[in-house]
């Protein structure tokens, strides 16, 4: 093994039991039901476990919590208009920026602005197929399911981490389609948790919230269901699932540093990752590394 690929190996292995190690601390919280009284014990939880909400401004406030649930976005940029992926990162400061595969991003109208709700722009079932928990605006990606939130220091370009995200979605009828993936700074994932269902109902509502107990989250994806919206498609119920997303919750970003210390057993492994690492790029050979294991791990 040449000197490069073992220090590719040596980078993959920290990474792996940093996230290891970081998954051990997870609290999740989720509710299902048909209203919004059904999970609305789970979502004032969640919060609680994120902390104070704090206001919508450029800079980190260190801790607390952000929240997003669309219904400031003005008519000009609501449905059937696209919605800008930086929104609430410039026009409204929150530290969240989103990406997906597909083709923009929208949120749907208020019944005042004479588009229809819901997404009913898109395909008139959808006015009747979705709820909101927080009245009236509902978000989705547009050409895909998949959304991804990457934090930042609120109004600034500088990456952020968060210690927790949670969202409400809008008719999760099949399980384990809707869920969120988070992932560190690494990129390397911190788990899938799948938001519950309410099988056989339309416009029900579902919520799922993670944390931990240090801000380790760069990215959270968003998976709605397993199907995009679009003119003529139907959500089924049974085979295909059309979901989309109503509030954002989530621990207050915070500027990207230095790995934290995760207490004594996460500062013993990247003792011994530190340790093989600099011996990797010391470009030693492979014998030198197996060598040192035995005098690494009798410490």
């Amino acid at each position: 093994m040449n000197s490069v690929r073992f220090n590719r190996a040596i980078a993959l292995a920290m990474a792996v039991l940093f996230t290891t190690t970081l998954s051990e601390a997870q609290l999740i919280r989720s509710a299902a039901g048909v209203n919004a009284a059904a999970i609305q014990g789970s979502v004032d939880t969640f919060r609680n476990d994120l902390g104070t909400l704090n206001p919508n401004v450029a800079g980190s406030f260190g801790s607390g919590r952000r929240e997003i649930n669309w219904d400031g976005v003005p008519d000009a940029l609501s449905a059937p208009n696209n919605l800008p992926a930086n929104f609430f990162n410039v026009n409204s400061p929150r530290g969240a920026v989103f990406s997906t595969p597909g083709t923009g991003f929208q949120v749907s109208a208020t019944a005042a602005s004479g588009t229809p709700v819901n997404f009913g722009n898109i395909d008139p079932s959808y006015t009747t197929t979705f709820t909101t928990f927080s009245p009236q605006r509902l978000f989705t990606a547009i050409g895909s399911n998949i959304v991804d939130v990457n934090f930042f220091v609120p109004g600034t370009t500088t990456p952020a981490l968060t210690r927790g995200f949670g969202a409400v979605f809008s008719d999760v009828d099949l399980a384990n389609t809707t869920s969120l993936e988070f992932f560190n700074a690494l990129g390397a994932s911190l788990g899938v948790f799948f938001a519950p269902n309410v099988a056989g109902a339309s416009q029900t509502l579902s919520f799922v919230g993670v944390s931990f107990a240090t801000a380790v989250v760069a990215r959270v994806r968003i998976t709605n269901g397993n199907f995009a919206l679009g003119a003529g498609i139907l959500d089924n119920n049974s085979t295909r699932d059309l979901v989309v997303t109503d509030d954002f919750i989530y621990g207050e970003p915070t500027a990207l540093a230095a790995v934290p210390e995760q207490g004594p057993g996460m500062a013993w492994w990247l003792a011994i990752g530190g340790v093989l690492l600099a011996a990797g790029l010391r470009r030693r050979n492979r014998a030198y590394y197996l060598a040192s294991l035995p005098q690494i791990f009798s410490r």
